[in-house]
């Protein structure tokens, strides 16, 4: 019988982004600019999307599966999201099953009027609160951790909906940035570490909230600043203003950002992503040179590394895979023998340009290891006198709790081999990665503090810089519960 396959084979080696958010206030149009930006996200999540709008009296909602394109490029679709104040979503999930119900703008008719919320980061405690949520009578529709925000605003005791926002949030662990609409205006907030981003714009007269600035750049909003870790913004008919309700912490953003998540041609914290990925390819070439004929990428998120190595190391960069970008993610493969060959849909070697050389191949991060092991022999098919492989990352060798869909460590191949048996299982000539302090370097630090990191880099070094409440639970069984099950 034939096998649909739900997944490009490639993509499923890999550290899948997390979720992209996108708001407007007080634009013309504002749905139709929320659609743009979230064509500009749409690298962050592939798997659904939506849109939710204000017009002053009714909320409007369209959500889909699948792409940006294709489910808001039609005019009877955006014609049906009016109002001056919208905000957007794309999804790649982490939490919760992939299903209409849980694609986001989440929206609920609470005692204050209509809320919506669109969430990008994963809350670890989230498990934690549905069942006491559910115990207090809360019904939920989803199950994503998202909805969790929506009951905590709901059942807080607070008056103003601003202080019920409040106390959900202090409630919650984890990463999140958050816009939400309500009938007085725009919410917008990042967690107290700054572990997901978020950016702040101007177009003409109205607010631009974004995860990335390419999307400010895709409705030629002006950039105005990143939205700082612990900071919630109100946007109402008043203007902007901006209040810390936190406890001060020392910021720790995702690093594994300038690695691979954020478009090149964004803005990170100040620095270019594309030069900063050139610079983790010229600090892998410093810490791990090698004897070749040329550079070759893994496309296309090996590019900019790649560049920064040939520079430094003075080897020709050379385009020896090709991608075809025509691939959707989901495609009948009727046997073993199609399914094996089903890779090369996606990537070919260049086969005139790398046959008899040697070649350093660089990719920008190992996760499980089975695509390394197709792109080296597909390499070596053509005709390639040596493969060495080079990492612009250190090992992941931790999953992520934070909003990435990171495989359980288990599946992880740096967290079962070192790299020497690494090498072994990808067959290469060589292996290396990328040292924690050297990318930290390329980023701008000197090197990591390992008693203040500067970023969250769990996936790399297990140092996770919350609790992990709902993992704690499952690998420490509540006593209690065991002890009820001796009695029965």
């Amino acid at each position: 019988m034939d096998k649909m396959l739900t997944t490009d084979p490639w993509e499923q080696d890999h550290l899948h982004e997390e979720c992209g958010v996108f708001g407007v206030y007080g634009a013309e149009g504002a749905a139709a600019l929320t659609a743009l930006g979230l064509h500009a996200l749409q690298h962050r999540g592939q798997e659904a999307a939506g849109i939710t709008s204000f017009d002053g009296k009714d909320f409007h909602t369209h959500r889909a599966m699948g792409h940006v394109a294709g489910n808001f490029d039609n005019d009877a679709v955006i014609g049906q999201l009016k109002g001056e104040i919208a905000i957007g979503h794309n999804r790649y999930s982490t939490t919760g099953e992939t299903a209409l119900r849980n694609v986001q703008p989440l929206f609920a008719e609470l005692a204050s009027g209509g809320f919506s919320v669109a969430h990008n980061g994963n809350i670890s405690n989230a498990m934690t609160l549905r069942r006491e949520l559910v115990r207090r009578g809360a019904i939920f529709q989803s199950t994503s951790d998202t909805e969790v925000i929506i009951h905590l605003v709901a059942t807080s005791s607070y008056r103003t909906l601003l202080d019920r926002f409040i106390d959900a949030l202090k409630r919650v662990e984890g990463a999140y940035s958050l816009i939400c609409l309500t009938p007085e205006g725009m919410l917008a907030c990042r967690d107290p570490l700054g572990i997901r981003p978020l950016v702040l714009g101007r177009l003409g007269d109205s607010y631009i909230l974004a995860s990335e600035t390419v999307a400010l750049d895709m409705v030629g909003a002006t950039f105005l600043r990143q939205v700082e870790p612990g900071e919630l913004i109100i946007i109402t008919g008043r203007g902007l203003r901006s209040i810390r309700p936190f406890a001060p912490q020392r910021a720790r953003p995702c690093i594994f950002e300038h690695v691979y998540f954020s478009r090149p041609d964004s803005m990170l914290d100040g620095s270019s992503v594309y030069e900063v990925r050139k610079r983790i390819g010229a600090e892998l070439a410093r810490e791990n040179p090698v004897a070749a004929d040329m550079v070759v990428p893994v496309p296309d998120s090996g590019v900019p590394g790649a560049i920064g190595y040939a520079q430094e190391a003075g080897i020709p960069f050379e385009l020896g895979i090709i991608r075809s970008h025509y691939i959707g993610r989901t495609f009948i493969q009727p046997g073993d023998q199609i399914r094996n060959l089903g890779v090369k849909l996606k990537h070919n070697a260049n086969r005139a340009l790398i046959q008899g050389k040697r070649i350093v191949l660089i990719d920008d991060s190992i996760v499980r290891g089975t695509t390394s092991v197709k792109i080296v022999q597909m390499l070596q098919e053509a005709g390639a006198q040596e493969v060495h492989m080079r990492i612009a990352s250190p090992p992941t060798r931790h999953s992520c709790f934070y909003g990435v869909d990171t495989p359980e460590r288990a599946k992880l191949l740096a967290a079962q081999m070192d790299v020497e048996r690494m090498r072994d299982f990808i067959k290469v000539d060589s292996l290396a990665f990328l040292s924690i302090d050297g990318l930290y370097r390329a980023v701008g630090e000197p090197m990591r503090d390992e008693h203040a990191p500067q970023y969250c880099d769990a996936c790399f070094t297990g140092d996770y810089p919350t609790r992990l409440t709902d993992q704690e639970e499952v690998e420490v069984p509540d006593q209690l519960s065991l002890l009820a099950e001796r009695v029965i």
